[in-house]
């Protein structure tokens, strides 16, 4: 363990409104702090709130692809000014305009998410399927019942969802209004989920304490939760006291505290939380850059710094990435690792390296990104980084994955730890383009993954024991070392 949590602390209890009228949840009132009601200034500019196109085009791409612009008003758009129409410089093709870009989202965007013992997947005109362990309710389907068949949660018919956040017993879901929605255990803090007075929710509700905020994703850590708004604020919630997170409050803290510090003035695109540490892709005029807060033990935070100076109470930029020439456009943080997607396509990892998960060939730490030599002949579009396990998309499609050894890793030597980043052959052999990778990002049992394709289809494989994988297991069987294609999900 990395770190502790504090003695005699109540769990982090969220306010939630109820979405179904014949089953409300009672809320208490809450009055929201000043920072809330404050516009903000950004880049410099002498305009309290105001953003220009150019200084921050992640926003403005959101914007076009959740407000049902079809065909039509992209191309007006494109023809009308010159913003839309230059290279957008966005992953997987920097050459296509900011257009093109939103055009290929609206067409794609889907995605998969998962803890230890359930799933959620979100297909692309935002119906939410859930599937696997519902001892808390997790499902968001009204019961406690466990099912490895994905069912639609019917409650959330009218609201589109766009992106999901799972912990250990709870589900957190973003809609496109910037809502937020949760389910499970009621609380913002895995750390003191076994207190046994915790509330369960077994269908969502809204978070009242994030209704003031415009929420376009959340990121669940061990200690915390992270959500990032539609103007680029991270805003943490529970963790903060001794200033873990840069605010004085504790693990009973439900009221969203703003990331003080370097990122208060930086607008932020992409966050991704750890067991005890947060990373944050903002934007900066010179090119995207990496910040980071919280626990750095193991080198978590990329500092390049001793376990003894290691964690930071306020983010802080990681300088490596100017010294190795590479402009991030991509984050993601495992319990214990992170890794981060270059521009140019170089995969760069750090933090703990036990079973070869950062893919350097040894099992050593690295307190600074490092780029992978195992993939100089790849170029990568996509990471993901779970429990001491990587995987990684190229360009082509194919899927490469490193760390340890188990049926999740998708490689033939299931009992073989994989310290260098290899085929995943498995994949390859279903003749389809793998566009996104998603894997169990907590607990420290066997973890579960799925691989999604261009055309939609979802592909699992892993531990299966509680219906997680979304397909039924032989009889006496626990998991699966071959991917399996994942029926009743229309993800296209």
């Amino acid at each position: 363990m990395d770190t502790t949590t504090s003695s005699g602390s109540s769990p982090a209890t969220l306010q939630l409104h109820s979405i179904i009228p014949e089953n409300p949840i009672a809320a208490m009132e809450l009055s929201f702090p000043p920072f809330l009601r404050l516009k903000r200034h950004c880049l410099g500019s002498s305009v309290p709130g105001e953003f220009f196109l150019a200084s921050c085009p992640s926003i403005v791409l959101h914007v076009l692809t959740t407000c049902d612009l079809g065909p039509r008003d992209l191309a007006k758009l494109e023809a009308t000014c010159s913003f839309f129409r230059k290279p957008a410089n966005f992953s997987p093709d920097f050459d296509l305009s900011i257009s093109e870009v939103a055009a290929l989202d609206i067409c794609q965007k889907r995605a998969i998410f998962k803890c230890p013992g359930h799933s959620i997947a979100v297909t692309s005109k935002g119906v939410v399927y859930s599937f696997g362990f519902n001892g808390s309710g997790q499902l968001g389907q009204g019961t406690t019942q466990d099912s490895w068949q994905p069912r639609p949660v019917r409650s959330l018919n009218g609201i589109r969802i766009i992106q999901a956040a799972l912990g250990t017993d709870r589900t957190f879901l973003i809609s496109d209004a910037g809502e937020v929605y949760a389910f499970g255990k009621v609380c913002f803090s895995e750390a003191k989920l076994e207190v046994p007075e915790t509330k369960l929710i077994t269908t969502p509700q809204r978070v009242k304490s994030l209704a003031e905020i415009f929420v376009v994703q959340a990121a669940i850590g061990n200690y915390f939760t992270a959500v990032l708004s539609r103007e680029g604020r991270v805003y943490t919630l529970s963790w903060g006291n001794d200033e873990r997170l840069g605010h004085q409050t504790d693990h009973s803290c439900s009221l969203p505290q703003p990331l003080l510090g370097a990122l208060e003035n930086i607008p932020v695109v992409q966050i991704a939380a750890g067991f005890c540490y947060l990373l944050a892709l903002a934007f900066q005029p010179t090119g995207m850059s990496v910040y980071s807060v919280g626990c750095g033990l193991g080198g978590k935070l990329g500092h390049g710094l001793s376990d003894s100076d290691a964690s930071e109470k306020y983010p802080r930029l990681i300088k490596k990435f100017g010294l190795l020439n590479i402009e991030p456009v991509m984050v993601s943080a495992g319990p214990w690792h992170a890794a981060v997607v270059g521009k140019d396509g170089r995969v760069c990892t750090w933090g703990w390296g036990r079973f070869g998960c950062l893919g350097h060939g040894t099992e050593e730490a690295e307190n600074a990104p490092k780029v992978v030599d195992g993939l100089k002949d790849v170029k990568a579009v996509h990471v993901a980084t779970g429990v001491y396990t990587t995987f990684v998309v190229s360009d082509d499609g194919q899927v490469y994955s490193f760390g340890s050894g188990g049926a999740n890793l998708g490689q033939d030597d299931v009992d073989e730890n994989t310290l260098t980043p290899k085929l995943v052959s498995s994949l390859k052999e279903t003749k389809e383009r793998m566009v996104h990778v998603s894997l169990t990002n907590s607990g420290n049992g066997t973890g579960h993954t799925f691989a999604m394709t261009e055309s939609g289809t979802l592909y699992a494989f892993g531990a299966g024991n509680r219906g997680q994988l979304g397909v039924e297991l032989g009889e006496n069987l626990t998991e699966r070392a071959e991917p399996a294609k994942v029926a009743g999900i229309d993800l296209s």
